[in-house]
């Protein structure tokens, strides 16, 4: 007797459910994507206790007829794809034809939906047909979920409170608005309004109906594309970063994707805009050619493969970099309230006027430095120094206002490009040592610096082993600083030896950089000189990027006069 038989079409849609229907927002999801799908302008998604008790859908599309309403919840029926072929060119949402069988399978489901005249009420309750009837006629339809999990016990407790699952659900709606602008969504739990966009069709407009003013507001319009891809939407400033990925939001054909390789290449655009542990508010639209794409390796759909991924990165990396660095401007120190009009381009700060005075001032827009300064607001400030307070921030002053130096972060600055500038020059100048400095390392260190040792080399130490797991230095590139050359030696080294995957020069020249720039500069409750203050303020405009350091702090912090005005109640309005 065969021990091997086919399963039922209920047990295969349970197992099925398993894993197309892990929790509420997975249902959300599926309706949602349907609603997309079949052209809908106005989706209203209903939910009772966070979905826990009912999960309602309703949208204005395009509706089925009986025949189509019955067979949508047979397991893989769909309207999506009908040819091998089909599935590279996938342009729907849905294509498997899994998720109404999965989710009735599981639960009780009511479905009223109308294409013509008449329409269609369907009852289905563990996968097994109830009712069909005549349906009063409505555009759309309009589908309701209740007694999720009801037979499958083992995943009804995995079920999270109502308002874990709510929380899933809210942040699957505003991701889904934001991949379809011109859509209006509408979210509501137990009667009250959680999330809701006009469907204006405006991108900038949704983030701040999403986000709200004080992100919208920080945006930066990106756009861009090269022989495969397109790209289009926005980037935050890094001044709002998230302690979360939760904010980079990224779709592929206006699909929401998950994807490493796209994630890290927007987090490398930002490298030295943001400290580690920080992440910017991303809404990018990807648009590719179909066939580039692999959305069929896991039911969700939001797991993908991307060809030419190489062609991406560097598209994602250079735009994103170039936009970030355009729109360098010095932070204000208190946050602006006002309503921002979100049809128009934001407006940069104020351009900063000369003052005329005897005393000494550093004019920057008087510095000739050839190609070295880029920002034009920097460049032209005149700034009267003060002094430093706390041993920390220097202070200085004009016309508009008050500014805050951190001396360690514009230190760092300063290092951190000095350092990259002689990192990348072919030309290295070596010092030699009246004494060789001595690195011992443990036997599993060494091993990992002799693997690339040659790396050492090209930039500029001459180096020789002496005795067990030791390295005698005897001459290193002029640049490291004088007095520290043994700390610097053993910091490149420790890079060297903890370097992971393929090797990567320009990412490792900047860590090098990084590194000995921060090691290297003042340090916060360091008290300097007035003299020392006006050295650094003047290497400071030099910098390619003189707003912020290497990890993301702003070096410099505005306090305009009227905020300081408002702060004492000289200005009321």
């Amino acid at each position: 007797m065969s021990v091997i038989k086919v399963m039922s079409e209920n047990l295969a849609n349970k197992i099925a459910a398993g894993e197309v229907v892990e929790k509420c927002a997975s249902v959300v999801k599926e309706l949602v994507e349907n609603s997309i799908d079949a052209k809908a302008n106005n989706i209203k998604v209903n939910l009772l206790k966070g979905g826990l008790d009912e999960i309602t859908v309703i949208d204005d599309g395009i509706g089925m007829d009986k025949e189509d309403a019955l067979l949508a919840f047979q397991r893989h029926a769909t309207s999506k794809i009908y040819r091998d072929d089909d599935l590279f060119f996938i342009d729907t949402l849905g294509f498997r034809g899994e998720a109404l069988p999965s989710i009735a399978s599981v639960s009780e489901v009511i479905m009223e939906t109308c294409q013509k005249e008449v329409g269609t009420h369907i009852h289905i309750k563990g996968g097994e047909l109830i009712e069909e009837k005549p349906a009063p006629s409505r555009k759309g339809t309009r589908i309701t979920i209740t007694n999720l999990f009801y037979n499958t016990p083992a995943r009804l407790k995995y079920l999270k409170s109502d308002v874990t699952e709510l929380a899933n659900t809210t942040s699957y709606i505003e991701k889904e608005a934001l991949a379809k602008p011109n859509i209006a969504f509408t979210l509501t739990n137990n009667g009250n309004v959680v999330v809701k966009t006009s469907g204006s069709g405006n991108l900038l407009k949704t983030i701040h109906e999403i986000y709200g003013s004080n992100i919208s507001s920080k945006m930066l319009e990106v756009k861009a594309l090269n022989d495969d891809f397109e790209i289009k939407g926005y980037v935050c400033k890094p001044e709002i970063l998230k302690s979360s990925r939760n904010h980079m939001v990224t779709f592929i054909n206006g699909r929401i994707v998950r994807n490493n390789d796209i994630n890290r290449a927007i987090n490398d655009a930002y490298y030295t805009y943001k400290p580690d542990g920080k992440y910017p508010v991303v809404v990018l639209n990807i648009e590719t050619d179909p066939t580039l794409v692999d959305v069929n390796i896991h039911p969700t759909k939001q797991d993908v493969k991307l060809s030419k991924m190489d062609s991406l990165h560097n598209l994602l990396y250079e735009t994103i970099k170039n936009v970030l660095y355009d729109s360098l401007l010095i932070p204000d120190a208190i946050k602006k309230e006002d309503v921002v009009d979100i049809q128009s381009n934001f407006a940069p700060l104020p351009e900063f006027k000369d003052l005329d005075g005897t005393q000494t001032t550093f004019d920057f827009g008087e510095e000739k430095v050839e190609d070295a300064v880029k920002n034009e607001e920097f460049k032209s400030l005149v700034l009267y120094p003060v002094g430093l307070c706390l041993g920390t921030y220097i202070v200085c002053e004009n016309d508009e206002g008050i500014y805050l130096l951190d001396q360690h972060a514009a230190q760092e600055r300063v290092n951190y490009e000095n350092y990259l500038a002689n990192l990348k020059n072919d030309k290295i100048m070596v010092t030699d040592l009246l004494i060789p400095i001595s690195i011992e390392m443990a036997q599993s260190e060494y091993i990992e610096f002799k693997n690339h040792e040659e790396i050492f080399k090209n930039l500029g130490f001459k180096f020789e082993d002496f005795g067990i797991n030791t390295i005698i230095v005897k001459g290193h590139p002029t640049w490291l600083k004088t007095g520290y050359e043994e700390e610097s030696i053993r910091k490149i080294i420790d890079l060297i030896i903890n370097l992971k995957g393929e090797f990567d020069v320009i990412k490792f020249r900047e860590s090098v950089a990084i590194t000995l720039a921060c090691k290297m500069a003042i340090k916060a409750n360091e008290h300097i000189s007035m003299l020392e203050i006006e050295g650094l303020l003047k290497n400071l405009v030099k910098c390619d990027n003189p707003y912020n350091c290497p990890h993301g702090r702003p070096t410099i912090i505005k306090f305009s006069i009227y905020d300081l005005e408002k702060m004492f109640k000289r200005a009321m309005n």
